[in-house]
């Protein structure tokens, strides 16, 4: 079987590649595929069992992921809550590359679906040279952008989708997140992804309503993934 990797990346930090990444994991485990989740680098956390770690968020409220321990599913762990980078820096060390590059391209090799999750958004550095969106190939994965639904995502989510074309990265598409703070109206949302598409040329896969329950909520959008993804 052709292996199926994506890479969800953001326009930023904070808007909503954890969920998206939870996401689409139930829509691969919907397919019948069995895909393993993995976070290449996590800053901001002391172990992988802290609150903040997206790997125990998605091990907790996918419910296909239950016994499984999201020890596994993630490479390098930084303390503190920045770039890796200056995460690495802080904790007197560099991101060594050459190991990191290693991981993906052995994890990629070895599983038929992986979700690839980024640190922040996709130009964030990973090393003086290295960004977060220089690993999605090594991945062998296509990225999927998650942006904001609201005000603002539009120059935010072009210039993305133009790093990333740049960087010849295949884009699956995009994935528009509401936040609970400041839900859009839908016809703003509608207007955002007509300026998405038509200016990029690439597909807004769906839309991510405001979730009370991560593991049983959003089918809407775990299903749209499915059928646009071909899963």
């Amino acid at each position: 079987m052709i292996p199926q990797h994506f890479f969800v990346t953001g326009t930023d930090t904070g808007v909503g590649k954890t969920v998206v990444s939870l996401l689409l994991m139930r829509a691969l485990f919907a397919s019948g595929k069995h895909p393993f989740y993995f976070k290449p680098v996590q800053t901001g956390c002391h172990t992988v069992l802290d609150a903040d770690s997206d790997a125990l968020f998605v091990h907790r409220h996918c419910p296909d992921l239950a016994g499984c321990d999201p020890v596994h599913s993630v490479g390098l762990l930084y303390p503190a809550p920045k770039a890796p980078l200056f995460a690495a820096r802080d904790a007197g060390t560099v991101v060594d590359t050459t190991l990191l590059f290693s991981t993906l391209q052995e994890l990629a090799a070895a599983r038929e679906c992986i979700v690839f999750e980024g640190a922040g958004g996709a130009l964030v550095p990973v090393t003086p040279t290295v960004t977060m969106a220089d690993l999605i190939p090594v991945a062998g994965a296509r990225a999927i952008v998650a942006a904001r639904s609201g005000l603002g995502t539009i120059n935010h989510t072009l210039l993305t989708l133009e790093a990333l074309t740049r960087r010849n990265v295949d884009i699956a598409g995009v994935v528009m997140v509401q936040t609970q703070q400041a839900e859009t109206p839908w016809a703003m949302v509608e207007e955002n992804i007509e300026a998405v598409e038509q200016q990029s040329g690439i597909p807004v896969l769906c839309t991510v309503p405001v979730l009370e329950d991560f593991a049983h909520d959003g089918n809407a959008a775990v299903q749209a993934l499915r059928e646009r993804l071909q899963l």
